[in-house]
């Protein structure tokens, strides 16, 4: 690219060089063009009077936002009354609040507790005890004697769960009625039995 020199100035700024299309434009335009910057300024934007402008729409715009916050505010406000009241009405009875209520639920649960601790421990004494208890029965009637009428005489064994207890025989005859017993030990006499008594034992172990 050319460059121009320029007289009259020192050494130092001789041997400086400025571009020769610069030069020209400099020397066209004079003294104060070539202190002038070389760069252009932006505008400054006016904020009030944009503002002012468009103030119609900017106020359009808020009251409707503000329109729907309220009616989006009202429709919590009757949702959150609504979850109230069954709130209410589920913990408002005849025995007060919930905290009552649940506070007697507590007391009943405490006391069914016990009640059932004590079941526990009666059922425990009766299984304990149940094995022993007569719960084998066999009922024999007959006729020993020829001159009585009917099956009066009759003979019964009570066994309980392992096959002990007793066998009863009753003999019923026109001059009285006699009743024997005898031990039975797992299903087994400890004399001799008769016909009968044997049946009955058979009846009750089956």
């Amino acid at each position: 690219m050319a460059c121009v020199r320029h007289a009259g100035r020192s050494p130092a700024a001789e041997d400086s060089t400025i571009p020769l299309h610069l030069g020209r434009m400099a020397e066209r335009q004079g003294p104060t063009a070539r202190l002038a910057p070389t760069h252009r300024e932006e505008p400054l934007i006016d904020l009030d009077a944009a503002v002012s402008a468009n103030l119609g729409p900017i106020v359009a715009v808020l009251a409707v936002g503000t329109i729907l916050l309220l009616v989006i505010v009202l429709l919590l406000a009757r949702r959150v009354g609504s979850m109230e009241a069954r709130l209410r009405g589920l913990t408002r009875g005849d025995d007060g609040d919930l905290e009552d209520v649940l506070g007697a639920h507590l007391d009943r649960v405490h006391t069914l507790g016990r009640e059932v601790e004590r079941l526990v421990a009666r059922t425990a004494r009766l299984e304990s005890g149940a094995p022993r208890a007569f719960q084998r029965v066999g009922l024999v009637r007959f006729n020993p004697f020829e001159d009585t009428g009917g099956n009066q005489s009759f003979a019964l064994a009570l066994l309980d769960a392992a096959g002990n207890g007793w066998v009863l025989s009753s003999l019923h005859a026109r001059s009285g009625t006699r009743v024997y017993a005898k031990a039975i030990h797992e299903g087994r006499a400890d004399g001799a039995l008769s016909e009968e008594e044997a049946a009955a034992i058979k009846q009750a172990t089956a």
